[in-house]
C-alpha cells in the first residue's frame, strides 16, 4: 500500500511517498519562504503534488501541519508562523488536488505518533513528544492512538506557562527563541568561546542555534551555560505533563534536538527535580529514533489509518 505523507511547518516542507511500514521511497524537501505565506506554501505542494502521484499510484494523504486542526475536518485554525493559514480547508483543498482520502492532525501529533509505532517511543505507553523547531509542540500517544482534546485543542505543550507573567515554553525554547538568547548573550560576552567566534562569524544572522553542537563539543562554557538554562525550562514544563498524563516515555525532537546528547541529557538530569515523589524517577526521556523523519513517518502512519477506517 503506497501512500503520501506531507509536513507543513514553518522553515520546512516535506513531501513523502512510502508506506504504512514508515519506509519512505521518494522525498521532495523545500524550503518555506515565510513572506511567502500560506500561499506560497500551497503553490509548492500544487507543484509536487501530481509528479509523487504520477509516479507512485498512493491511496491516501497523511497531513501534519504546523499548527491547531479540526482534525476532523481538516480545517486549519491558524499558523502561529506563517500568515496565510486562519481558517483554511486543508483537508477540502487536498482532497480536491488530489482525488484522495486526506487526514490532517497538528504536526507535533503526527511526529508523535511517528515515534510511538516507529521511532524511539516504540513499546512504549504513554509517549509525549515534544517538538523544538520554530516553534514547540507536543503531542500524546496512548494505545498507539493519538489523545485529542476539545476541537481545536491538542497537547499544546508549547504554549504552557513558565511564570504568572505569561511567558510561555515556546518564547523561551524554540529555536528561534534560543537563537535569540545565544545573540544576546554573545553581544555582551568577553571571555573566550568557541560558540561566540562561530556567531559572530557566521554572516547573515539566524540559525545561530546549529552553533550549540560544535562548541558543546569542546567544553564551550557559553553552550554550556544555554544548554542548562533551556534544559532546565523544559524539564519544568515537562514536569506538568508528568503529572498529567504519567508518559512512560518523552521524546525529544524537532530542529534544536540536534544539539543531541547533551540537551537530552541535561533534561533527564533536570525533570526529576520538578516531579512528584510517586512518579519518581519519572519517564525516560530519548532523542527521535526516526531523526527529522518522524513528522514525514507519522503522516505515513496517519494516512494508513485513514485507509483502514474507510
Amino acid at each position: 500500500m503506497t501512500l503520501l505523507g506531507i509536513e507543513i511547518g514553518g522553515t520546512k516542507l516535506q513531501l513523502v511517498a512510502g508506506d504504512q511500514t514508515g519506509h519512505i521511497h521518494e522525498r521532495r524537501r523545500l524550503a518555506v519562504e515565510r513572506l511567502a505565506g500560506g500561499v506560497g506554501i500551497r503553490q509548492q505542494i500544487a507543484a509536487v503534488l501530481p509528479e509523487l502521484i504520477a509516479a507512485h499510484r498512493p491511496v491516501a494523504v497523511g497531513v501534519g501541519f504546523g499548527g491547531p486542526v479540526d482534525f476532523q475536518t481538516g480545517r486549519i485554525c491558524c499558523s502561529h508562523q506563517i500568515a496565510g493559514w486562519h481558517d483554511f480547508e486543508l483537508g477540502h483543498w487536498l482532497r480536491e488536488l488530489t482525488r484522495l482520502p486526506v487526514s490532517v492532525e497538528n504536526d507535533a501529533n503526527v511526529a508523535a505518533l511517528g515515534e510511538a509505532l516507529q521511532g524511539a517511543g516504540r513499546g512504549f505507553d504513554p509517549v509525549f513528544w515534544i517538538n523544538m523547531g520554530s516553534g514547540v509542540g507536543g503531542g500524546l500517544v496512548t494505545g498507539g492512538r493519538l489523545y485529542h482534546g476539545a476541537i481545536p485543542g491538542e497537547a499544546e505543550f508549547g504554549h504552557l506557562r513558565l511564570d504568572r507573567t505569561g511567558t510561555t515554553v515556546e518564547e523561551r525554547c524554540s529555536g528561534w527563541a534560543v537563537d535569540r538568547r545565544i545573540v544576546a548573550l554573545v553581544k555582551d560576552w568577553s571571555a573566550p568561546s568557541v560558540l561566540a567566534d562561530l556567531v559572530r562569524s557566521q554572516g547573515k544572522p539566524g540559525g545561530e542555534a546549529r552553533h550549540l553542537a560544535p562548541a558543546l563539543a569542546v567544553g564551550d562554557e557559553l553552550a554550556r551555560r544555554i544548554v542548562a538554562e533551556v534544559a532546565d525550562d523544559l524539564a519544568f514544563a515537562l514536569s506538568h505533563a508528568v503529572q498529567l498524563f504519567h508518559p512512560q516515555a518523552v521524546v525529544m525532537g524537532g530542529g534544536l534536538s540536534l544539539v543531541g546528547e547533551p540537551l537530552r541529557s541535561a533534561v533527564a538530569t533536570a525533570l526529576p527535580r520538578y516531579v512528584m515523589d510517586s512518579f519518581q524517577p519519572g519517564p525516560q526521556v530519548f532523542l527521535p529514533g526516526l531523526g527529522e523523519d518522524s513528522v514525514p513517518v507519522g503522516a505515513l502512519a496517519l494516512a494508513a489509518a485513514e485507509v483502514l477506517q474507510g
